[in-house]
This record gives C-alpha cells, structure tokens and sequence, in this order.
C-alpha cells in the first residue's frame, strides 16, 4: 500500500532533495532596491534566510530591464551590482541550508513612465493600457497606453530574460522560475485581450504561445530545463486581463511546456478578487492530466486544503504566500498545528512610516514577525 502523500513528505525537484512540500511563494514586498539602482540588500537576505524551512523558497519578482518597473522599491537582475546584491540573498539561504529559485520577471504594459529611466513608455504586445492604477513618485497614477513592441525588438526582450537568467546562475541560486503570471509581459502575450498583433507572435494560439516558449527554451538552455519553473495564471483578471476563451488558451500552453521537462509548472488559482472581476474558476485538475511534469498550486491555500490538494493528486507542491510572509517558521508551525500569525497587509509593500511610529524602516512587518520558539511567544501580530 503506497504512503499518503502530504506537505511534509520530501520531494525530488530535479536534482534538488526538498525536506517538505511546503514552497514560500513569490511575493513583490517594495523592500529592495532602493533608489534607482534597485539593488537587493542584507535585509532582504536576512527576510529570506528568515524562511529557509521552505521546501523551496522562490523569490519576489525581479525585474531584467530599467524599462520593466512596476512598482518602487522592487528588485532587478541586470546588472554586476544588483546580481552582487542577489548574491548576499542566495549565500545567506544557503548558508542555513535551503534552497532558492529567483523569479524573473518583465512587467510590460503593467509600468509606468514615472518609473522609467527619462520618462520612458512602457511596452507591450499591443498598444492596449493595462486596467488600474500604480504607486509612483508622485503618487498613484493610471496606468499609460504602452508602445506595441516592434517584431525585431522582441528578440531583444528574450534575450533581456537570458541575461537575467545567466545573472541569477553567477549570483548563486539553485533554479529560476519565469513570471508569466498576472498580467505581465508574457501573460500579454499570451491572452488576447491584450494580444492583438497580426504577426507571428499574435492571432492564434500558436503564435500567442510562441513568446513563452521562446523564453522557456533560452532560459533553459542557461540552466538545464530541471532548474526552471515557470508560473501562469489562467483565471486571472488583475490589470485588467482576460481571454476569451481561458481554459483552451492555457490548455495549449501548459501542453506545450511538456517538451520542455521543467522543475515544474506553478499555477495561480481564481481568488476571490478574479471571480468578482468575471474571472472564470478553472480548478487545477483541469491541468493535471494535461502536464506530466511537477505541478505547484498557490492560492489561499490553508494546511488543510494543501493536504487535500496533495492526497488526491492535483499538485506536487503547494506554495503559501501571506502565511509565510508573516511566519516565517511556516512549515514547523504546520507540522505543530501550532497558531499562527496573522499578515498585516498594511505593511505588504512597505511599512506605514509618519512621525508616530519611532524607529519605522523597512524591517517593520519584514523581518519582525516572531518564531514561534521566541522566549516572548505572540501568536498575532
């Protein structure tokens, strides 16, 4: 009789042993980079070194170009100095030994001019605006009509990710993940609500797909496939995304990726925000026996619902984000059935910093929540 699968059964990820299941999620936290040189801090190694207990700890989304800046404070991966900085995060996982894939990511239409080197229009694969608004210098401002991207520039931007990739190798990680997830730059090129070139990167489903798995085969070549994942979303509405015919559009792309024999595939679930929006609930077993690979789940996942997920053999992996950004002994507090921390989305992206609050830096709501060993045990924050 085969043994019940469950978070804290190991997992072979390639040639990597994780001791649990229990993956920490990407998460953007407006805590690096800061200034315009967006290099990664000891800081930010110390949060990440914070979680080693992770089966695997991925990174937040890290930028490969100046002109790819969503939001303030946020990562790249393109220059000597950030991948130095990169570096700091990586020695420090590993030195309390974990493991950690760095997320590469182009934001696309999904940025704005006011944070772009000399006011620079962000790109696309259309000249369609993304729905919403971002956080800019001077506050929060709608979101520009980007410029639809030249065919010849688009070799340009693949070979942006093979630098950010062989920059996240040199830095020390153990693998990268592709974001094409939540309405950046591949997920336009994916979904034709944003997509309508006429071109062969546009129309059909093939030529919509050939942007990913462009981007997937160089990638992979810097890593070896077993050192790849890539994250997609298919029922996703943020910035304003959406394709008329979801389950067929991700259907084909989640097929294609099995020449590719990746680390895995990472898929992001509806939320409640995309059913609200006319996102289309695609359940992850709707994938699961399309792809033969590794497949990871995230959305609002408790432990009880990872177990699920896991004993019936729709995912391999379950990723956590708002619980592990709060605890960082996530996986020990799982196994303990002990309390947990609860998020405080009011420091998400940066701490809420006026004259009241002594101290404030970007540790708060970073790097302070408690173990839940600490001598002062607090079980909310």
């Amino acid at each position: 009789m085969s043994k019940t699968i469950d978070l804290f059964t190991p997992f072979e990820l390639g040639s990597l042993t994780l001791p649990n299941r229990v993956v920490m999620a990407p998460m953007t936290r407006s805590r690096a980079g800061q200034g315009e040189k967006k290099i990664p801090t000891t800081l930010n190694a110390e949060y990440y070194a914070q979680r080693v207990s992770a089966g695997l700890i991925i990174t937040e989304a890290t930028q490969v170009s100046p002109l790819s800046t969503a939001y303030a404070n946020t990562p790249g991966i393109f220059t000597a100095e950030q991948t130095a900085g990169w570096k700091l995060v990586a020695d420090a996982v590993h030195q309390q030994g974990g493991r950690i894939f760095l997320q590469l990511w182009h934001a696309g239409r999904v940025a704005h001019p006011l944070l772009h080197p000399e006011g620079a229009t962000p790109i696309g694969p259309s000249a369609i605006a993304a729905q919403g608004q971002t956080f800019t210098p001077q506050g929060m401002q709608p979101y520009v009509t980007p410029r639809a991207l030249e065919l010849d520039e688009i070799s340009e931007i693949i070979h942006q990710f093979q630098q950010g990739a062989e920059n996240a190798l040199a830095a020390g990680f153990d693998g990268v993940e592709l974001h094409g997830a939540f309405g950046y730059l591949i997920d336009q090129f994916l979904q034709d609500n944003a997509n309508q070139r006429s071109d062969r990167y546009g129309g059909s489903l093939e030529n919509r797909t050939r942007f990913l798995l462009e981007m997937t085969q160089v990638v992979t070549q810097v890593w070896g496939a077993k050192r790849v994942g890539i994250k997609l979303s298919p029922s996703n509405t943020y910035n304003g995304m959406a394709d008329s015919n979801a389950v067929e559009t991700f259907s084909y792309a989640i097929d294609a990726l099995n020449a590719f024999d990746l680390a895995y595939v990472h898929l992001m679930e509806a939320s409640e925000a995309d059913l609200r929006h006319g996102g289309q609930k695609i359940p992850t077993s709707l994938f699961r026996p399309l792809y033969k690979g590794t497949l990871m789940v995230n959305c609002g996942y408790t432990k009880a619902t990872a177990m699920t997920a896991l004993s019936e053999n729709n995912a391999d992996l379950v990723s956590f984000g708002n619980l592990f950004l709060a605890n960082p002994d996530l996986p020990e507090r799982f196994r303990l059935d002990a309390p947990l921390n609860a998020p405080d989305s009011a420091t998400f992206y940066a701490p809420p910093c006026n004259d009241s609050i002594e101290n404030c830096g970007f540790e708060k709501g970073y790097t302070d929540y408690p173990f839940l060993q600490s001598p002062t045990l607090e079980h909310s924050h």
